[in-house]
């Protein structure tokens, strides 16, 4: 059986574009609108407006926790942005234990 591997990428600091990466968004850019394929994507018409709703984000509620100095150095090592990686592995916890049948 393979290694897993992780790996995280920061979207504030994404890796520059391989020359070929760079390459085909040229090409891409290059395309004349009717030379793009449409054939595979459902056309949205009045029935799927009608029925769409505005997604509304989970909001955040500020709370008093109690964690170890530790923990909290390793995630405050990481630079800003560590109460939001907190609640990003808290968020991943909770939908790893939840029962695929139970609603979020």
């Amino acid at each position: 059986m393979g290694k897993t591997i992780r790996t995280t990428l920061d979207l504030r600091d994404p890796p520059p574009l391989t020359e070929a990466e760079q390459e085909t968004l040229r090409r891409v850019d290059a395309m004349p609108e009717e030379a793009i394929d449409y054939s595979e994507i459902p056309e949205l018409d009045a029935a799927f407006w009608a029925r769409a709703e505005q997604a509304r984000p989970d909001r955040t509620e500020q709370v008093t926790l109690r964690i170890k100095k530790s923990v909290l150095d390793a995630f405050k090592a990481g630079g800003r942005g560590y109460q939001t990686r907190i609640n990003a592995v808290l968020e991943s916890y909770v939908r790893a234990t939840q029962s695929p049948d139970r609603e979020r």
